[in-house]
């Protein structure tokens, strides 16, 4: 949606029926969505359920003021940013401080001028924009940190964060959690004999594959060059071998056309896993994978080799 179309919901805090229309006389032509509170008990709870983008409220509530509301709105800072506008009936340069010391934007006197509010909420829409863009290109910018800019997938940070969480949930809970390692075979010859966009190709479409067959549950990321991680978690230790099985198998009936020739490409996979409770850090169970993705290269390319652990007694 474009800044121009965009609606904005706007929070009225005020005891009195009159101001409260008044308001809404102001703003309801505008590009505004209106809520009305009666207190700051109501607003509050306005507040928690909407996180409206605008917040105008009395300086003087039943229940308790403007000021503790402007604290208690500033105090949540889990939300996006709401522009607060404190409106008090006489002016009182000391309550507009305190407002403003207590979190609030910008402030009116009553009566207030239709213009003037207008004006004053046009410039929080400024500033809840600004807030807005800096937050979704916050939010592009740490999902770049975590993404392998080639293939889209996770990157070693962010699975090694995603990983430590469910390696300490498997230990706690006692489910089955496999650490499984993927390495694309040959991997060099291909880059040195097609080049390094036929190499990439190869790349991305391995990691699509895995991709495509990682349950919402687990994760697969790329750790860097031709090796890749799966998280695997809740397959019991005699279906494991037989599900990075199937990634093998899938990947090595695949059929590459690289500079008019039909090339087979190949992986191989080291795994190992914790069950039964078992507190063995994320960092061990992948220097364990990886000895097991050795035995697999070492013992002819194109296979899975397994690590179980042992059963607790």
């Amino acid at each position: 949606m474009s800044l121009a179309n965009r609606k904005y919901e706007v929070l009225v805090v005020d005891d009195s029926p009159v101001y409260r229309k008044l308001v809404e006389q102001v703003l309801s032509a505008e590009a505004y969505s209106l809520v009305f509170a009666c207190d700051g008990a109501e607003a509050m709870k306005l507040f928690e359920e909407r996180s409206p983008s605008i917040v105008v409220t009395d300086w003087m509530l039943p229940d308790f003021s403007g000021f503790e509301l402007c604290q208690r709105i500033r105090s949540d800072d889990t939300r996006p940013y709401t522009y607060i506008i404190v409106m008090t009936s006489n002016g009182d340069k000391g309550n507009v401080v305190k407002g403003l010391q207590a979190g609030a934007d910008d402030y009116l006197t009553k009566p207030f001028d239709p213009e003037e509010m207008l004006a004053r909420i046009g410039v929080g829409r400024r500033i809840i924009d600004l807030n807005r863009e800096l937050a979704a290109k916050s939010a592009k910018l740490e999902q770049a940190a975590r993404t392998d800019p080639l293939t889209g997938l996770p990157n070693r940070r962010a699975i090694e964060e995603w990983a430590e969480r469910q390696t300490r949930g498997a230990a706690r809970h006692g489910f089955p959690l496999w650490v499984v390692l993927g390495d694309i075979d040959n991997f060099k010859t291909i880059n040195d004999s097609f080049g390094h966009d036929a190499g990439d190709i190869v790349l991305k479409i391995f990691a699509d594959m895995l991709k495509k067959n990682t349950r919402a549950s687990d994760i697969c990321g790329r750790l860097g060059g031709d090796e890749f991680l799966l998280v695997i978690t809740h397959v019991e230790s005699t279906h494991v071998e037989a599900t990075v099985n199937r990634f093998r198998e899938q990947f090595a009936a695949l059929s590459f056309p690289l500079q008019g020739q039909s090339v087979r490409v190949t992986a191989s996979f080291g795994a190992t896993g914790v069950q039964a409770k078992d507190a063995q850090g994320f960092g061990d169970l992948v220097r364990q994978a990886d000895q097991m993705l050795y035995e697999a290269k070492r013992a002819g390319r194109n296979l899975v080799r397994v690590s179980y652990p042992q059963a607790n007694p």
